[in-house]
């Protein structure tokens, strides 16, 4: 019997046996994937079960990670309060900027000899490059800190949009982490918990705008560079503690077998 003698009801019930095709992975699938790959790689990973002390020591990548992030903004600090000439306001910035980089560069080379990821010194790396090379073209020790200023804007501004149209950054990189998409959206405990985190997160940022800015206008660098010191790890610490237990809360962990068997 050839196919064109086939009854029709069995092509119907062949066609309805085929698999649908798969979906196409949605914006927030996509954004919720990068941003909670980005925190799993950092150590955030709430199905983990790590310690608070524990989650917040991997964010700020240890001592490397910690020494990587504060030395060069403090190189750059001592050396140009040290060469301040008060009489044209203003310190070697040359010499600033090339001991402050160059810091920059010995850490990511050393990750690069040693075979460890340097993804985040690069990124450094490259920032403060960036931001030497922009300074050093205009002359202005206080334009070093432009690049700063602009990242500050960028995820503050991502924080607050995402909280206020009830698509939170937080719940997006929690929802992939626990594998629960954005179910989370459909719960009003987690929507209002993740909603207050963006917000806190885009306060951040906005308070290092705001104390930051006016420094930068008024031409104070020493007082620029110790206010981004003190207002990066030192924020960004605690907060990712808040946050951590903000989640911890709404996703207890579940008892396994091994702690059943061990009571």
């Amino acid at each position: 019997m050839s196919d064109a003698s086939q009854p029709e009801g069995d092509e119907q019930r062949s066609a309805d046996l085929t698999p649908p095709p798969p979906a196409a992975a949605s914006a927030s699938d996509l954004v919720g994937a990068a941003l909670g790959s980005a925190a799993k790689r950092a150590g955030l990973d709430p199905a983990e079960g790590a310690s608070t002390g524990h989650v917040v020591w991997a964010a700020m990548g240890g001592w490397r990670g910690v020494l990587e992030s504060v030395l060069p903004g403090v190189v750059f600090l001592i050396t140009w309060t040290a060469t301040y000439d008060p009489a044209t306001r203003s310190g070697n910035l040359l010499l600033s900027l090339v001991l402050s980089v160059g810091l920059a560069g010995i850490f990511t080379l050393v990750r690069l000899v040693q075979k460890q990821s340097a993804a985040a010194a690069i990124g450094g790396l490259v920032a403060a490059a960036a931001a030497a090379g922009l300074s050093l073209l205009t002359g202005r020790g206080e334009d070093s800190f432009i690049p700063g200023f602009i990242t500050n804007a960028v995820y503050g501004t991502a924080f607050l949009v995402s909280a206020l149209i009830g698509w939170s950054l937080i719940g997006l990189a929690v929802g992939f982490l626990m594998s629960e998409g954005t179910a989370w959206r459909a719960d009003k405990r987690k929507r209002r918990v993740f909603f207050w985190l963006a917000i806190a997160w885009a306060a951040l940022f906005a308070a290092r705008l705001l104390v930051q800015v006016p420094l930068y206008f008024a031409g104070d660098v020493t007082a620029l560079g110790t206010f981004k010191l003190v207002m990066g790890l030192p924020l960004f610490a605690p907060l990712v503690a808040v946050t951590w237990l903000a989640v911890r809360a709404l996703y207890p962990r579940r008892e396994t077998r091994d702690d059943v068997a061990a009571e």
